[in-house]
């Protein structure tokens, strides 16, 4: 999308938007032959994909065959250009739970996880520990390490996810990860991308030193003995979601890293309630107050990485009861989608097609039922989800027209 465009385009009117961002969304069939969002019990959803358009949303665009991560996949929905704009996963962390970033700080998401005597990963989450454990974890590794020349900070996110930033001169973020992304691997030593002599290289016996003191601290314990690195990075310029599309944006997500990724391009983030049906609750109660709303549900992910093909499906089915009071509060645009595909089937983000439908006044239905196989047959077809705030703004009318 040419966001330029979308400056010169937009306009502001009264009309209401909803994003609804089922994460992972995307499936594949198991042994029935149905993807999870095919097998869900899902009435409200394919009655509402009767009088939508359905398409496939690519999260890369043309980068067929690549996988995306979680940031990518949400700025590609907020119209930035993912290959474009890019974003270390613990600056989205490091914002997502209120941390302060200054302009040479480097930060990193830290996954707690499991290594076996042999020194391979055998659980990449660490059972997802509970996030009281978790956060004694960070508590401990914050009184503990100490890095010469280098300010240590770190805030536990959720479950077994932190976030650490190294505050120092001379830092830069062109770093390797230590995850190796499967189990029955070693971790990876962090390695600067630019060469020697560079911040980087800083950067990256600052992170080394980091996991190497963390080893030795979480050694007894159990099942959390290591630390992941993931997702360096140092805080970005985005453009403003506000100023782009003349929006008053609100963000309603239970995950710290979607409140980041909110929070960087300018949405006013809210107190989410209990739950998915605490998320619905808080965009009622603050109905009034936005004219965009980035609504995120994050079970329908994990459940796909845990490899649980018929959670997810439930956890579609809980989004589907609760759609009809969405629907209630009258959006002139519903947009509901995913980041990216998580199928049970891989346990892992996907590159395959997102489904993704649009409810508006003004739309050209093609099937009765939500799902992979008719969202590929509708009539959006396949595009580039950073098309996707395009068609939301044009279905509200909040575009002029471009050209004589």
């Amino acid at each position: 999308m040419n966001l330029d465009l979308m400056r010169e385009l937009s306009f502001s009117t009264d009309s209401k938007i909803v994003l609804l961002v089922m994460d992972g969304l995307g499936g594949l069939p198991d042994e029935s032959g149905r993807t999870e969002l095919e097998a869900a019990d899902t009435p409200n959803l394919d009655d509402l994909a009767s009088r939508s358009d359905l398409g496939l949303s690519r999260p890369l665009g043309t980068q067929g065959g690549v996988s995306p991560g979680s940031g990518p996949g949400h700025l590609g929905l907020f119209g930035y250009d993912p290959l474009e704009y890019v974003v270390g996963r613990g600056i989205l962390s490091a914002l997502g739970v209120g941390l302060e970033l200054g302009e040479n700080d480097l930060a990193a998401r830290i996954n707690f996880a499991t290594k076996d005597e042999s020194g391979k990963i055998s659980d990449r989450r660490a059972g997802r520990i509970e996030s009281e454990k978790a956060a004694r974890l960070v508590e401990r590794l914050q009184s503990e390490v100490e890095i010469d020349g280098v300010e240590v900070i770190l805030s536990h996110e959720k479950e077994h996810r932190a976030v650490v930033i190294f505050r120092g001169e001379g830092l830069g973020d062109r770093l390797t990860d230590t995850d190796p992304q499967r189990t029955g691997l070693e971790p990876f030593t962090v390695e600067a991308e630019d060469g020697s002599g560079s911040g980087s290289e800083r950067g990256a016996e600052v992170a080394n030193e980091f996991v190497a003191q963390a080893d030795r601290i979480l050694a007894e314990e159990s099942p959390a003995n290591t630390v992941l690195l993931r997702g360096f990075g140092m805080h970005p310029a985005l453009p403003g979601f506000s100023d782009i599309y003349r929006l008053s944006p609100a963000a309603i997500a239970g995950y710290p890293m979607y409140k980041g990724l909110a929070r960087l391009a300018g949405m006013e983030v809210l107190q989410e309630g209990e739950g998915i049906a605490g998320e619905f609750d808080t965009l009622r109660e603050s109905w009034d107050d936005h004219d965009f709303f980035f609504l995120h549900v994050k079970y329908t992910d994990s459940s796909g990485e845990d490899g649980d093909h018929r959670r997810k499906s439930e956890v579609i089915e809980q989004v589907d009861g609760l759609l009809p009071g969405l629907l209630d509060l009258g959006p002139d645009v519903l947009a509901v989608t995913g980041d990216h595909g998580t199928p049970a089937k891989l346990m892992s983000h996907s590159w395959h097609g997102v489904p993704f439908m649009l409810n508006s006044p003004y739309t050209l239905p093609t099937a009765e039922s939500f799902g992979e196989r008719t969202c590929a047959g509708g009539s959006l077809g396949a595009f580039a989800a950073a098309e996707i705030m395009g068609l939301l703004m044009g279905n509200a009318l909040k575009l002029n027209r471009y050209g004589a």
